[in-house]
């Protein structure tokens, strides 16, 4: 992790009325890292990216960004961030570029070369009016607006919101070139493969407070990896091994878990017995993810049913 924070939460609380949207809630960007921020919708996510830009005052706790304080040094700070929402709203008589210029100087100086280049990469023509954009062209606004400033800390809240794969790729390829040139990002997002290319370490948030944190390899750590393997002999003593869950055996075909911690003897185990192939699959962004909502998921999913 980098010796500096580009961003700080500590303890971060914010209620409207009797609901609570955050209860407590920690999160730190690392200068020159980007950072998943995941949570299923009501999370907090939203209201923590708006504390964030000052547009909300949290009821208790800390916020450190670029070392000063969005609620009381929001216009100076403006100047070195940029905000990406998910829904873009544009004033529908410019055209997209001279709304790119707006938002560009709100988020400090624009890059004329950079911005070239990004309405190369995202395909935007910026001489039509914004009333005639789709939502994937408002996004794009917003998005080449943000790429194309000198921002050192970029707030993304679903930035790829309405875009196509293509796209997508784009804009990976745009957040790898400002990871590159020390730049921090904090992604929000549900698209959880791009996450995972990204993302140098990820915060899940539940009900507005923290649940995990840390890197990928990190959080796997927590969790169970699959395996499957085709073995001629059998899987004669796997079933004893301290670690192994759920093995299920057809033919020669074999399926288990294992625990993190085990999976290093328990491998060296499978390989004694002489498999044809052995596929060993650690746990996806989507699966840890999953880990602390997979139940809740399943609730929603089941009423749904009985309706």
């Amino acid at each position: 992790m980098s010796s500096t924070l580009a961003l700080q939460v500590e303890g971060l609380h914010k209620s409207f009325g009797p609901a609570r949207a955050l209860r407590g809630l920690d999160l730190t960007v690392p200068t020159g890292e980007v950072v998943g921020f995941l949570g299923p919708n009501g999370a907090g996510k939203t209201t923590a990216i708006r504390v964030l830009l000052g547009l909300l005052k949290a009821d208790a706790g800390s916020v450190t960004l670029l070392g000063g304080d969005p609620w009381t040094d929001a216009v100076r700070l403006h100047r070195r961030i940029a905000y990406v929402p998910g829904d873009v709203t544009l004033w529908p008589n410019l055209t997209g570029g001279e709304a790119i210029d707006i938002l560009s100087r709100i988020s400090g100086r624009l890059d004329p070369r950079r911005k070239a280049a990004m309405l190369e990469r995202f395909e935007l023509d910026p001489t039509k009016k914004a009333r005639t954009y789709s939502k994937g062209n408002r996004q794009k606004v917003a998005l080449v607006a943000a790429l194309a400033s000198d921002a050192e800390l970029l707030l993304l809240d679903e930035p790829t919101s309405g875009l196509d794969p293509l796209m997508e790729a784009a804009f990976t390829e745009s957040v790898r070139e400002l990871k590159a040139q020390g730049r921090s990002v904090l992604l929000s997002s549900h698209i959880f493969a791009e996450v995972e290319k990204l993302a140098d370490r990820v915060t899940i948030i539940r009900e507005g407070v923290t649940v995990e944190s840390g890197t990928i390899a990190q959080l796997r750590h927590l969790t169970r990896t699959q395996v499957t393997a085709v073995l001629d002999g059998g899987a004669d003593g796997l079933t004893e091994l301290p670690g192994v869950h759920d093995l299920v055996v057809v033919d020669r075909h074999v399926t288990f878990a294992v625990d993190e911690s085990a999976l290093p003897a328990v491998l060296a185990r499978v390989a004694a017995l002489g498999p044809r192939s052995l596929v060993a699959n650690p746990p996806s962004l989507e699966e840890l993810f999953l880990r602390h909502y997979g139940e809740e998921l399943a609730a929603l999913a089941g009423e749904g049913g009985r309706r």
